[in-house]
């Protein structure tokens, strides 16, 4: 019997030496910088590359299942198209042009409600609406107005104490680009033919997919309800 005791005690760790911790109950609130990117869609007009800053509002972050409400403003960069004129003058840029994020998340804490060495790894899904304003020295028609998008993302939070911790996220946001029906006529000032067209769409195509990959690190504040 005093060896199956002893061997019974070996098992898992001491309640003071284990790797896992009781993450507290509450919310969160989190302040968020980083860096936003993507291509612009393939005319590079869409907003992309550039810096972001908001927060996240997170509740029941001791859950399995978290909810976050998250508000973004980022200042990005864009080309700009001319389909009226010459095709070597077509492009200009890049301008800047700011754009206005604000999110609803679901997010999936790996360890449930404890923390590992301090982290707590999780998946995240969320959607939301982006809105930019006009672009002044863009005549072609063209604005990116609103937008709903929605971003899958990985991270983890690293507790520095049961209520402060830091927080590290990769994820990449998806919408969809539509274009002016000017895009698909030919310039005034350089026209071409039905076999060599110079229209900036010559095969119909006036929306896409973009995909932005979207990096961001924060400083949150546990309290409770």
């Amino acid at each position: 019997m005093t060896l199956v005791g002893t061997a019974a005690a070996q098992v898992g760790h001491r309640p003071d030496a284990s790797p896992f911790r009781d993450v507290r109950k509450g919310h969160t609130v989190t302040a968020m910088g980083g860096w936003f990117g993507g291509g612009g869609g393939r005319f590079k007009i869409g907003p992309h590359a550039g810096t972001i800053f908001g927060g996240r509002y997170d509740i029941r972050s001791a859950r399995t299942i978290g909810l976050g409400l998250g508000i973004f403003h980022a200042t990005l960069d864009r080309f700009i198209i001319d389909p009226f004129v010459e095709v070597a003058n077509r492009l200009s840029g890049p301008v800047s042009q700011g754009v206005t994020f604000a999110e609803i998340d679901i997010q999936l804490n790996l360890t449930g409600a404890k923390t590992w060495h301090r982290l707590a790894p999780y998946v995240n899904i969320g959607g939301g609406l982006a809105s930019a304003g006009t672009t002044a020295a863009d005549t072609s028609r063209y604005k990116f107005g609103r937008k709903f998008y929605f971003v899958p993302a990985i991270g983890t939070r690293l507790f520095i104490t049961d209520r402060l911790h830091l927080r590290a996220e990769a994820r990449t946001a998806f919408w969809k680009l539509k274009y002016p029906d000017s895009f698909r006529q030919e310039p005034v000032l350089e026209p071409g033919t039905e076999s060599a067209p110079n229209a900036v769409i010559p095969d119909g195509r006036t929306s896409e997919w973009s995909a932005n990959p979207w990096l961001q690190v924060g400083l949150g504040y546990g309290f409770s309800p």
